[in-house]
C-alpha cells in the first residue's frame, strides 16, 4: 500500500476565487470556467441584452434595465464563487 494514499490532498481554493472575479467583471465568463456552458450562455446573454438597453437609454425603462444590468455583474460573480468552490 502506497503511503501516498494516506495523504489528504490540498483543495483548491483559488479556483472559487478566480471563477467569481471573472464572472463579476464578463457576467457567464466565471460559469463557462467552471464548465456549465447553458448556464453561462443565459447569463451572458441576459448581460449582452441589459447593457445594449442601457447604452441606448431607454428613457421610461433605464432605471430597471440598469438595476438588471449590475444585477447580472453581482449574481455571475457570486454564482462563479460558489460553484468554483464546489468543483475540487
Amino acid at each position: 500500500m502506497s503511503d501516498k494514499a494516506l495523504v489528504k490532498a490540498e483543495p483548491n481554493t483559488t479556483r472559487g476565487a478566480v471563477a467569481g472575479v471573472a464572472g463579476f467583471l464578463i457576467p457567464g465568463l466565471g460559469q463557462l470556467m467552471n464548465g456549465e456552458t447553458d448556464k453561462a450562455i443565459g447569463m451572458f446573454a441576459v448581460f449582452a441584452v441589459t447593457g445594449i438597453g442601457l447604452l441606448t437609454g431607454l428613457p421610461l425603462l433605464g432605471g430597471v434595465v440598469a438595476i438588471a444590468h449590475v444585477g447580472m455583474h453581482v449574481v455571475g460573480g457570486i454564482d462563479g464563487y460558489i460553484q468554483g468552490k464546489k468543483k475540487r
